[in-house]
């Protein structure tokens, strides 16, 4: 058996090895960065979401008081409309 065949019989197979892992490893390093991608875009999601509820919870709040103002108002109306009668 010549010097090159043994040396080859013996590298390949161990380079064939190393190719696998490294492809292994760069494919959990890329799944690590698109995994921090997506968790990004949800806390941004998040983020405009918990802003719209506060723009809601403000809205609703304005809504409240302009509805307790139209109720004091009608109160009114109906006390004056009671004393008419």
């Amino acid at each position: 058996m010549s010097e090159k065949v043994y040396f080859l019989t013996i590298i390949l197979p161990l380079a064939t090895l190393l190719i696998i892992f490294g492809m292994r490893y760069y494919s959990a390093i890329q799944q690590a960065k698109f995994r921090f991608a997506s968790d990004e875009a949800y806390r941004q999601i998040t983020e405009k979401a918990v802003a719209a509820q506060t723009q809601t919870a403000n809205a609703l709040a304005s809504l409240d008081a302009t509805l307790v103002d139209v109720n004091q108002r009608l109160t009114a109306i109906e006390k004056v409309l009671k004393e008419v009668e």
